[in-house]
């Protein structure tokens, strides 16, 4: 996992970065950590396809070509991109957390409500990965949503129907 430069915004909720339309989740592994002007290398356009109602993008990386579309987050949900925090708060005192894996303290960097997903050679679907896990925010809701007591006499009677 690599650092994203935000423009050295200090830390706090004041400094939360938006970066809508800048997140790309690209089907590659970058073996880099720090800061990268990515802008200056990545440089999608759009495309005259449309799939799904959706409009595609095209890019190149590495020299390969990649097919992507922009989605936004589902109703309620937002996006954020995570760091591990210093463990000493702004009075320089020790926070209860650990540089340890099993321990770790996180803190919002940057917050996102859409992003651009890319795939290699193949034109992005509804049936895409990342599309069709957005569906388990719908089961999910169903799953931890109260059972009221009409819902088990609906229940009831339609068990001896």
């Amino acid at each position: 996992m690599g650092t994203i430069d935000f423009g050295g915004a200090a830390s706090g909720e004041a400094s939360i970065a938006d970066l809508s339309g800048q997140v790309h989740q690209v089907p590659c592994c970058i073996r880099f950590d720090g800061p990268a002007q990515v802008s200056n290398y990545f440089k999608p356009k759009s495309s005259e396809v449309e799939v799904d109602g959706v409009r595609t993008e095209e890019a190149h990386f590495r020299g390969r070509k990649l097919q992507g579309a922009t989605i936004l987050m589902p109703s309620g949900y937002s996006g954020f991109v995570l760091g591990q925090a210093s463990n000493k708060n702004a009075n320089g005192k020790r926070k209860a957390c650990s540089d340890e894996e099993e321990n770790p303290c996180w803190e919002v960097k940057a917050k996102f409500d859409k992003m651009t997903y890319w795939n290699h050679d193949t034109l992005p679907s509804k049936d895409d990965t990342i599309l069709r896990s957005f569906h388990w925010f719908n089961i999910a809701e169903a799953l931890h949503k109260p059972v009221t007591a009409e819902d088990l006499v609906a229940v009831t009677d339609n068990a001896k129907v």
